[in-house]
């Protein structure tokens, strides 16, 4: 069996081509070929936190996979997820690789973000804000710079401190970050709005937000009341990996629709897939004045796809660790 570490993963995953990666993944999701349980977990409730387990199955990509991940929300010194992913052959069941999926964990979510830009910004979208000073918020900065349509990304926070040493991080790696002043101020001249964060309480309201923006919304936290408010998911269209997951109850869904579809302000009917966006079978921005949001909760196939790409490119290249077990 393959062992591959962080470092390794970090080395091998492609990032441009995570991104059409996803793209497939998502169109076999809404075609319904692949298989992909809801996701289970053992809840930490003395730390807010949580054991997940994610298993997934993609035909086509012949990938058979489980992730397991945890999210500890409170960690301030480490980072607030850990994760593994174990590979399987999907023809006979045998484990074929256990590889770290922290980085791929924050790689894919920035990934699905930077596809539901593509898919739903507007074309003359040039400026990003990014809410989050963490892991998250790092790995959307460098996924939206690759798409290479936005010419300024900022970053906002509750931190000024974090959100300095983040923007310095991202200006060592060429980026065109800057720190803003507020969260409000950031999302009210935005064109694209990234949140990821862990919060308590919505931090992107619709009252910042101008017509035509697009918004990808990847925190989670069910103990609070969404990273984004019922206003927004009113006004929006609104975007989702899977509808199944978004409509689950908790670990699985985010607390955003749920409440939403309780207060009256959306219906699960309204509930768009990304991949049957990206297949052309459901439109996706229908105006330049449409605000369209991306809930996104992170799904299996997402693990799967690049756990794929890094277990291919580990092959060729003769990387990693064989154990017996």
């Amino acid at each position: 069996m393959l062992v591959l570490s962080a470092r390794g993963v970090r080395e091998l995953l492609d990032l441009d081509r995570l991104v059409d990666a996803l793209e497939a993944a998502m169109i076999d999701l809404s075609a319904g070929s692949v298989s992909m349980p809801a996701r289970v977990a053992a809840l930490v409730e003395q730390r807010h936190a949580m054991l997940a387990a994610m298993p997934a199955y993609l035909p086509a990509a012949r990938t058979l996979t489980t992730k397991l991940v945890s999210l500890f929300p409170e960690n301030r010194e480490v980072p607030t997820h850990h994760a593994l992913i174990c590979c399987f052959d999907p023809d006979t069941g045998a484990p074929v690789a256990v590889m770290d999926g922290t980085y791929i964990t924050a790689t894919r979510t920035a990934a699905g973000s930077a596809l539901a830009t593509r898919q739903l910004a507007r074309a003359d979208a040039e400026a990003a804000t990014i809410v989050g000073s963490g892991v998250q918020a790092a790995s959307h900065a460098r996924a939206l710079a690759r798409l290479g349509t936005l010419r300024t990304i900022r970053i906002a926070g509750r931190d000024p401190a974090r959100v300095a040493d983040l923007v310095a991080e991202l200006r060592g790696d060429g980026l065109p970050v800057s720190a803003a002043a507020s969260v409000e101020d950031a999302v009210r001249a935005a064109d694209v709005v990234c949140a990821a964060t862990h919060p308590a309480a919505p931090v992107v309201l619709r009252e910042w937000l101008r017509p035509g923006t697009h918004v990808n919304s990847v925190g989670y936290d069910s103990a609070g009341t969404g990273e984004v408010d019922g206003a927004l998911l009113r006004d929006a269209r609104v975007v989702v990996e899977s509808r199944a997951a978004a409509l689950a109850a908790p670990p699985s869904g985010p607390v955003e629709i749920r409440l939403a579809i309780e207060d009256g302000l959306i219906t699960a009917d309204e509930l768009v897939e990304l991949g049957s966006i990206c297949a052309g079978s459901a439109p996706g921005r229908t105006s330049d004045a449409e605000i369209t949001l991306y809930k996104s909760v992170g799904v299996a196939v997402q693990d799967a796809a690049a756990a794929s790409l890094v277990l291919t490119a580990a092959r060729e290249r003769g990387i990693g660790t064989h154990v017996d077990l």
